[in-house]
């Protein structure tokens, strides 16, 4: 009997920013490589065929998902971004900027069949703005809370390829953080793992991450006591059980 097909992981971590020049452009990612390498660690254990890719220009990140259309999948293709971004955009070691919107062609159904019917599932680690999210009151006796501006990124989201989950460590507009022990959300995802929430349908094990660093989590030194909010967004038709292993 043969063996069914590996799920596909594929995790990129950028840690370390230059330009054409090779002056520095962006502050060094500290704490980002050992949290993708424990993610990397957990998804192996958990039966996923894993690539794990360090410090890749924008072209090399464009290239890596253009390989997935050439690969062999299992249930399951699984990929985390960790890097400095903005509102669509996460960026190359090169601080060159790929579009999101890029990242989901490649994999769309005409691009990449052999994925057509497999979910894929993104975690991206990175800024997508440079708002600080200072928290909220859950439960308050004061006026009407101010009406938040936030930018228009519905577009993205339209872009995004049938049977695709894709979960934001911030809300459109937001900063992410990250220090020297990892992120708060992919430590959050770590935890998860590592815990019997992996064996939830995918949309609740979202929302507990979503839980965990809300209440959870929050930021230090500097920015002591800011916040933040992961957010995802789903256009899968059937519930899924990706951590089950």
């Amino acid at each position: 009997m043969s063996q069914p097909r590996q799920s596909q992981a594929l995790v990129i971590v950028n840690t370390d920013f230059h330009s054409s020049d090779g002056d520095v452009v962006f502050g060094t990612r500290r704490g980002a490589k050992r949290e993708a390498e424990k993610l990397s660690n957990i998804l192996s254990r958990l039966n996923y065929k894993v690539k794990l890719m360090h410090n890749k220009t924008a072209k090399e990140i464009e290239d890596l998902y253009q390989q997935e259309c050439c690969c062999e999948h299992g249930e399951y293709f699984v990929s985390i971004i960790s890097s400095h971004g903005e509102e669509g955009v996460i960026f190359g070691c090169d601080s060159e900027p790929v579009k999101l919107t890029r990242i989901f062609q490649i994999l769309s159904s005409e691009k990449c069949p052999v994925l057509t019917k497999i979910p894929k599932i993104f975690f991206i680690q990175a800024c997508r703005g440079q708002e600080f999210d200072q928290g909220v009151v859950v439960e308050c006796d004061s006026g009407e809370p101010k009406p938040v501006c936030e930018p228009d990124c519905f577009s993205d989201y339209l872009s995004i390829p049938p049977q695709t989950v894709v979960m934001f460590a911030c809300s459109p507009g937001y900063v992410a953080f990250l220090n020297i022990s990892g992120s708060m959300f992919l430590q959050a995802l770590l935890k998860v793992l590592e815990g019997e929430e992996r064996h939830l349908a995918l949309n609740r094990l979202m929302t507990r991450i979503n839980w965990e660093v809300a209440f959870c989590c929050q930021a230090r030194g500097i920015y002591e006591g800011c916040k933040e909010m992961p957010c995802f967004v789903t256009n899968l038709l059937q519930e899924v059980f990706p951590f089950s292993a």
